[in-house]
């Protein structure tokens, strides 16, 4: 998928990258600049990580960088043109742009989201199965004795803050979130990465629980928006942040639309959970899991898709909010042991 015809030796730069290269410092400094040494100031300018591979993309002969925007290539097949759309949705600088082009070898594939996907879509099929109902399955009295569910009274069983994601209000919750992230996620995983991805889905997932637990204490928690708001967030603050640098083609309807799903799905949590309950006198489940999904994507979220493969732990802002993560993830666990106690709060039964 990922292999590119190669177009001929890179005659040109590879010379040019070469006498660069070959040239001993004295000798750099007598040389009067040339426009042709764009080259050397493009690597200088560029991580170190990102230098090198680049340099030996080029010294190999893989594929000329010429000045041409990557927009601007004919002649593409339907993986090339894939992938190409796939770098102007999520990468604002050209340079990076044509370096993930370059790079890309679809090895190994966006496997984490496309497994998370299939994961959810499954457990809600043999849910529905079990229950004989798809629609509002939360409103099944049986609904909450699986043990996938987080419930306040179960708390202390800590797999559940986790494991809610497979469990799903109903086939309308579902649709949305696997819509998102499936439109979203699978394309960020294929330029940042499964680990990158799955760091920011997942500590979208745990701090989405961890808000009810402290906000809406009562209240039980379903559903994947938590990690789906992560991404989903942090991929439009990173296009506002960068939008001269984005050449998405409809980058202000593509957010309106997303906005607008969002919303949807949000209103919908939130009409949900002040409906007469079921099962009273748990209520249905909360909607602050989306709140937090939407503080780690514009925090954790931004720095991991800030910069195209930089190493998180160069930039001072990711331990900046790494710290600020751990921090809440603290208060929680120690709000959770003591403040239900403390505050005397009459929980709903266990299911």
């Amino acid at each position: 998928m990922g292999e590119h015809p190669s177009p001929g030796p890179a005659v040109a730069a590879c010379a040019e990258v070469e006498r660069i290269e070959e040239l001993e410092p004295e000798a750099e400094e007598r040389l009067p600049a040339a426009p042709e040494d764009h080259w050397k100031v493009l690597f200088e300018k560029m991580s170190n990580k990102r230098s090198n591979s680049f340099r030996q993309a080029i010294l190999q002969g893989n594929r000329r960088l010429s000045s041409k925007a990557l927009l601007e290539e004919k002649g593409l097949s339907l993986s090339q043109r894939l992938i190409r759309h796939v770098a102007y949705e999520t990468l604002p600088r050209e340079i990076d742009r044509k370096w993930y082009y370059d790079s890309y070898t679809c090895c190994p594939p966006p496997w984490f989201m496309i497994t998370v996907t299939l994961l959810e879509v499954a457990f809600f099929l043999y849910n529905g199965v079990s229950l004989d109902q798809f629609v509002l399955q939360v409103t099944h009295p049986r609904y909450l004795k699986n043990s996938l569910v987080y419930h306040p009274q179960l708390r202390a069983q800590a797999w559940r803050y986790l494991t809610y994601i497979f469990m799903h209000a109903g086939i309308e919750h579902l649709g949305l979130n696997v819509v998102l992230q499936l439109l979203v996620g699978v394309p960020l995983e294929m330029v940042h990465g499964a680990t990158r991805i799955g760091l920011v889905y997942v500590a979208g997932v745990v701090a989405g629980s961890l808000a009810v637990s402290v906000a809406d204490m009562t209240a039980p928690v379903v559903g994947s928006s938590g990690g789906v708001y992560a991404l989903v967030s942090a991929h439009l603050a990173n296009i506002v942040m960068n939008w001269s640098g984005m050449k998405c083609q409809f980058k202000l309807l593509r957010m309106a639309v997303a906005l607008i799903c969002m919303s949807m799905e949000f209103g919908r949590a939130v009409w949900l959970r002040f409906h007469p309950s079921a099962y009273p006198p748990c209520p249905h489940p909360s909607f602050v899991a989306h709140l937090g999904g939407v503080a780690v994507g514009i925090t954790l979220g931004v720095v991991v898709l800030r910069n195209f493969e930089q190493r998180l732990q160069d930039q001072s802002l990711w331990w900046i909010f790494v710290a600020m993560y751990t921090i809440f993830v603290l208060f929680a666990v120690f709000w959770n042991i003591f403040a239900y106690t403390l505050l005397d709060l009459k929980l709903p039964p266990p299911p």
